[in-house]
């Protein structure tokens, strides 16, 4: 991955379905593991309560290290819209702040934090995988980062190839969508920040890439944290 696109608070966006709360609880354990004594948390940005996903990884961020930000009915029967009250003080806090925008729709909620994310110089992330429907394609994408950019008044700053298939991803999805995320991130203007990958699922995936002939210095090791909804 490249870590210089990372900042002490970073953003992250993307269409339903293309993994980003996942990869924002890896980035966020990332982060910690290669600075133990750098404080760290997570907000999550959900509106829908059936979609607030970064609950199902509390336990585990606690236990490394990092502050989960939920917001009080998360992963309850209660579906009221809610924003941590805390998400405000965590941007501009000493330490790395990973924020999770759920959904689409969560973009708009982010619009709220305009104004304090130019602030802080914040990073976004724009996540894609090829293998969800509206964003199968760069022009897909690159439509999908507009109406992100539009609702939320912040642009994206660099592009992150989740592309999988959840339990049913082999490193062939992988290798396969390399060009894709590079088209992707052409289309959008943006640097691509890394490919993701479950260490589980294709633990050989580095020397397959390197098999290939691609940098798998671009390679993000990640661990099924969430539940998936898909």
């Amino acid at each position: 991955m490249n870590e210089s696109l990372v900042r002490p608070c970073t953003v992250v966006v993307g269409h339903y379905g293309s993994g980003k709360t996942n990869f924002a609880v890896n980035l966020a354990l990332a982060v910690k593991r290669r600075n133990p004594d750098l404080p760290a948390r997570i907000a999550d940005l959900d509106t829908v309560n059936p979609y607030f996903r970064t609950a199902d990884a509390a336990e585990l961020l606690r236990s490394n290290g990092v502050e989960p930000l939920l917001p009080e009915f998360a992963n309850s029967n209660v579906d009221i819209p809610m924003i941590p009250s805390a998400l405000r003080a965590a941007v501009h806090a000493p330490g790395f702040t990973a924020v999770d925008v759920g959904g689409d729709d969560g973009a708009v909620a982010l619009g709220m934090f305009r104004s304090e994310l130019l602030a802080a110089e914040a990073a976004v992330f724009f996540v894609v995988n090829r293998f969800r429907p509206l964003i199968a394609t760069p022009e897909g994408a690159r439509d999908c980062m507009e109406e992100i950019a539009e609702a939320s008044g912040l642009r994206p700053t660099a592009l992150v190839n989740n592309s999988n298939l959840g339990a049913e991803t082999a490193a062939e999805d992988v290798l396969s969508s390399v060009r894709y995320a590079e088209e992707c991130a052409r289309a959008c203007s943006l640097p691509l920040f890394c490919h993701c990958y479950m260490t589980s699922l294709v633990p050989g995936l580095p020397e397959a890439f390197r098999s290939a002939g691609l940098d798998d210095g671009l390679l993000f090791p990640m661990e099924q944290v969430t539940r998936q909804l898909f």
